[in-house]
């Protein structure tokens, strides 16, 4: 695409806020749209690789991305979310923090190519890891080309644009692991997978996005934006080394096998609730941060989002939960029979971690990256003990430490933690998921009695009647509560604003 004839368009956001409300829910429901093809492509993919590869192939990969996943964090620095946070930015800047983000990605990927054997020394010695490691640093300077262009994007709320662009990359990248896997690559489908997802995304945001950045300008003031980006970054590093430090003890200590069918739980537990976070946070973000300067409807907004993110996630999470064997045996087949237990174990956690990831939209959109890094320094701390007390017991002993310390110890305290300042408080987050979690533990209760006294051997028969008991009991125990009725009504509410604005876009 040649460049915009009005670049002025991507930075300014006033016209923005005269129709922020129709913005937000026709944003919301096109990505919740496209997530849910993604959702289809993924689970279609994983039920077809799990069957052609095995636990051991995605070991070996899980061992590398715990480093390339550690390194891509840097290729953002945190500086997309300031582009769509801060209120008045300019072509000089954005095109700096380009620059910069294509740097750091270059150096990163120099880096990593040159720590690769190291990365197959510390795995006793296993040179398939030097290739795969070169082959998937050499995407990271795909990330630092796109990182701007979709922060502007963003910023300008063009959410149809961005959900084309994901869920084509998406398909092209899950095509070429198909395809590959069944000619036999193995572990070299997951590489290629996750080296066409970054070219053709690449490839898509340039195309879409017209604006085309000019030279460096370290006078242009992005100084502020520098030290927000620092401080999202250096909490990225945290969170990241909490969440994958697991990866990385369980494969040094138990092996390729426990880290595949630990890793693959955790990827298919998280697998829909992505779906919906995903999205809700590329609206979330760039509407929250037009509301900063409104702090009661920015605390009306947030709590209307978490309230429906909560009924969305929080009953789906403990079907999963109740019927772990069964989600394991129909989505990833029978050798991955053992993976079901930490998948379960892991879903206890999963219960919380959609409304725990919310909060960081209130550090960000707030400008409280420095809370954020302080918090990361405390949470994600507990987390990493949490992981080493479990470790001696394998990727089980692993999974139970969390579902221990994740809903009793640290998720209490990030509430309290991002409540202390704002205009969102303490109270307001356990108030506003309470009806959830309630019919969460109703579908937990009801799911275990009816697997108990109902004896289903066939999962493709017993999931769909888990699925439509949880259905029921979900809407029953929200019907009944004063709060659940209220979310039901404003869901509904929503989806006939959502209909009426389509219909006058027509």
């Amino acid at each position: 695409m040649p460049r915009d004839p009005n670049p002025d368009i991507y930075f300014r956001t006033d016209h923005l806020k005269a129709d922020l409300k129709s913005r937000s829910v026709r944003g919301g429901a096109v990505t919740m749209a496209t997530q849910l093809l993604k959702f289809v492509l993924n689970i279609g993919s994983t039920v077809i690789l799990a069957r052609l590869l095995t636990p051991k192939d995605y070991g070996l990969i899980g061992m590398a991305t715990v480093v390339i996943n550690f390194v891509a964090m840097f290729k953002d620095m945190g500086l997309s979310t300031a582009t769509i946070q801060k209120a008045e930015i300019t072509h000089k800047q954005v095109s700096t923090l380009l620059w910069i983000n294509v740097g750091v990605s270059s150096g990163f990927m120099v880096l990593t190519a040159a720590l690769a054997p190291a990365l197959a020394w510390f795995y006793d010695g296993d040179s398939r890891l030097i290739w795969i490691t070169l082959v998937l640093a050499s995407g990271f300077i795909f990330g630092g080309l796109t990182t701007q262009h979709q922060a502007l994007l963003s910023r300008q709320m063009r959410f149809t644009t961005l959900a084309a662009i994901d869920l084509t990359s998406m398909t092209i990248s899950l095509m070429t692991a198909v395809i590959a896997a069944l000619y036999g690559a193995g572990y070299w489908a997951l590489v290629l997978m996750q080296l066409a997802l970054r070219i053709s995304n690449a490839a898509g945001v340039w195309l879409m996005c017209g604006w085309r950045p000019g030279p460096p300008d370290l006078k242009s003031g992005v100084g502020s934006m520098l030290a927000f980006g620092g401080n999202l970054t250096a909490y990225s590093i945290l969170n990241y080394l909490s969440r994958n430090i697991d990866n990385l003890l369980i494969g040094k200590l138990w092996g390729a096998q426990q880290l595949g069918l630990y890793a693959k739980a955790y990827q298919l537990l998280l697998l829909p609730l992505q779906q919906i976070n995903a999205p809700l946070g590329s609206v979330a973000v760039p509407t929250l941060s037009r509301l900063a300067d409104s702090p009661e409807q920015f605390r009306q907004t947030y709590l209307r989002i978490l309230e429906k993110l909560a009924m969305l996630t929080m009953p789906g999470v403990a079907l999963m939960i109740a019927t772990s064997d069964w989600f394991v045996s129909i989505f990833l087949g029978s050798q991955w029979t053992d993976a079901s237990r930490i998948f379960a174990l892991l879903g206890i956690t999963a219960l919380f971690q959609p409304i725990s990831n919310s909060t960081g939209w209130l550090f960000t959109t707030q400008g409280r990256t420095s809370d954020l890094l302080r918090w990361g320094l405390i949470g994600e701390s507990l987390g990493i003990v949490a992981i080493i007390v479990g470790l001696p017991w394998g990727a089980v002993g692993v999974a139970t430490s969390y579902a221990i310390s994740g809903p009793f110890l640290r998720t209490p305290l990030l509430y309290w933690y991002v409540g202390r300042a704002g205009s969102v408080r303490t109270s307001d987050l356990y108030r506003t998921i309470a009806p959830a979690a309630c019919a969460s533990a109703c579908v937990i209760a009801a799911l275990l009695a009816f697997r108990r006294w109902v004896q289903i051997s066939d999962p493709r028969i017993g999931l769909p009647i888990a699925f439509a008991i949880a259905l029921t009991v979900t809407f029953t125990v929200l019907a009944a509560l004063p709060a659940g009725r209220r979310g039901l009504r404003d869901t509904k509410s929503l989806l006939a604003f959502l209909a009426t604005t389509r219909k006058s876009a027509k």
